[in-house]
């Protein structure tokens, strides 16, 4: 509960300082590279303070270590020691009571100076006040024992009388004995102690981790927002609207960007608005002579001035054609100014897709009737979100495409289903069917491939090249393969899949 308090205050702390230090005011006053580097040293900051203050405890912890074993190997061989020369003094002083020797009187002398200084740089050392005092007793009840060798009374006492004054001072030997493992077990049971705090202390510190990864996602945010948003803009010129203004807030570099990319929307929109107006108008222009002269060229046609011999009717024909290709021609430089067209983008609608497919089979109804074409349209009900001008555009290419290349008496099957990502669109025919090298490159401006058998009106090469742009400004895509395999048929067919993101699909309700 502790740890979730303190990781509470912490997050609240660092929330005022985060709306304190990142307001949008400040956010426009800084570059991404001092940004990344505040965030840096920010994310930075409470680990390497958390690998200080570890660093800190571990080293304490090694140097108490080390004096607690020091001190421990001090007092075992302390032990040791006191075991050993109060043996030695012993003896010397229990040969000396019966043989009399003064060199073992000399040597009892040596070994209790021996015990003396050994008492001595303990008790320096030692900060135990009952180890201490011990030794202390130790010390004084050798030097009475030394004092009671060196006296005149030692050659009335027996070997009995000065084994008993040394068993008193091997009982406060054992004492000191007792006294040093209580002590070495206080120092381990101090390491241990020491050894959990600091454990505690540096798991109460890992509520660090989720500040610093707090602190990692604001910066990520703060980072890549303005980016995102950016990209979000592009992606809006990438598809041909150049009539939203772009305006950002945020670092330097990105409203530098922002502002480079509204100047050249704002040169790209006036050049598209004078593209529209020109083709808008020489289009219009040339239709209306046209019309004239093939209305008159259907007039000679039809004999209604007068009859024709052969060469005439001939020159009429290769005139008769011609208009047709010019008016072609004209059309599809129409739906091309859709294209270039931004405000053709504005204007979604619920279209219904049968309805719209039933309207471009009518348009193409001469042409359906002239090959003997059987259509199989799907009448299922579904309803798009989108524009109806740009769909129709759309399905009248693809459809007089595939009316262009079917043979006589053939079929085309139109269908179209959806699933929770996508709507798609299929239109197959008998026709040729198209090489895979070129499933990509049919979709170039102008590029006209091989055309059919007995096909007497040369298109453009725009038409595909319109139907892909305006897929692209409905986030759609088209496709073009095989509709069969060769082993099954000699005519393969072609297979045109439309596909628009379900988000602009609805069912009839």
């Amino acid at each position: 509960m502790t740890f979730l308090r303190k990781l509470n205050k912490s997050k609240a702390k660092l929330r005022r300082l985060t709306l304190a230090l990142f307001s949008q005011s400040f956010i426009n006053k800084i570059s991404l590279s001092k940004l990344t580097l505040i965030g840096f040293i920010l994310v930075a900051l409470p680990l390497v303070t958390a690998l200080l203050f570890s660093a800190n405890k571990v080293s304490q912890l090694a140097k108490q270590s080390t004096s607690a074993i020091y001190h421990v190997a001090q007092l075992t061989q302390l032990n040791n020691k006191l075991d050993d020369t109060i043996a030695r003094m012993e003896r010397s002083a229990s040969q000396y009571i019966v043989l009399k020797d003064e060199e073992l009187l000399s040597g009892f002398s040596r070994q209790q100076e021996v015990l003396s200084g050994l008492i001595s740089d303990t008790a320096e050392k030692q900060k135990d006040a009952v180890l201490i005092k011990l030794l202390t007793s130790l010390q004084l009840d050798s030097e009475r024992i030394k004092t009671l060798m060196l006296s005149d009374v030692i050659d009335s006492l027996s070997l009995k009388d000065i084994q008993g004054d040394f068993k008193h001072l091997h009982e406060i030997n054992d004492s000191i004995e007792v006294r040093s493992n209580f002590v070495v077990n206080q120092h381990v049971l101090n390491i241990h102690h020491t050894t959990e705090n600091i454990s505690n202390n540096i798991l109460a510190r890992l509520y660090i981790i989720p500040i610093t990864l707090l602190i990692a996602a604001i910066f990520i945010i703060l980072i890549t927002k303005p980016l995102r948003r950016l990209t979000d803009k592009i992606k809006v010129l990438e598809q041909g609207d150049f009539e939203q203004e772009i305006n950002l807030h945020g670092p330097v570099e990105v409203r530098e960007i922002a502002d480079a990319l509204e100047n050249m929307r704002l040169r790209l929109h006036t050049l598209e608005l004078q593209k529209s107006s020109f083709i808008r108008h020489i289009s219009h222009e040339l239709k209306t002579p046209l019309a004239a002269i093939r209305e008159g060229t259907e007039l000679i046609y039809d004999n209604s001035v007068g009859s024709l011999n052969e060469e005439q009717q001939e020159i009429c024909d290769i005139i008769r054609l011609s208009v047709n290709r010019l008016q072609r021609l004209i059309e599809d430089l129409l739906d091309f100014n859709i294209v270039l067209d931004s405000t053709s983008l504005h204007g979604l609608e619920k279209v219904n897709l049968a309805a719209l497919i039933d309207d471009a089979c009518s348009v193409r109804k001469l042409d359906i009737k002239s090959k003997g074409i059987i259509l199989k349209c799907d009448q299922s009900h579904c309803y798009i979100y989108s524009n109806s001008k740009q769909l129709s555009v759309i399905l009248d290419n693809v459809l007089s495409n595939a009316i262009k290349y079917s043979p006589i008496n053939g079929t085309i099957e139109i269908t179209y289903q959806k699933d929770k990502e996508c709507l798609t669109i299929t239109i197959i025919d008998q026709g040729p069917g198209i090489d895979s090298a070129l499933s990509e490159k049919v979709f170039d401006a102008f590029y006209q491939g091989q055309p059919p058998q007995n096909s007497q009106i040369k298109g453009s090469g725009l038409g595909l090249t319109i139907v892909k742009e305006l897929l692209l400004r409905l986030n759609g895509s088209i496709r073009i393969t095989q509709a069969k395999e060769p082993h099954e048929s000699h005519r393969q067919g072609a297979r045109v899949t439309i596909t628009l993101p379900n988000s602009q699909v609805e069912d009839e309700v």
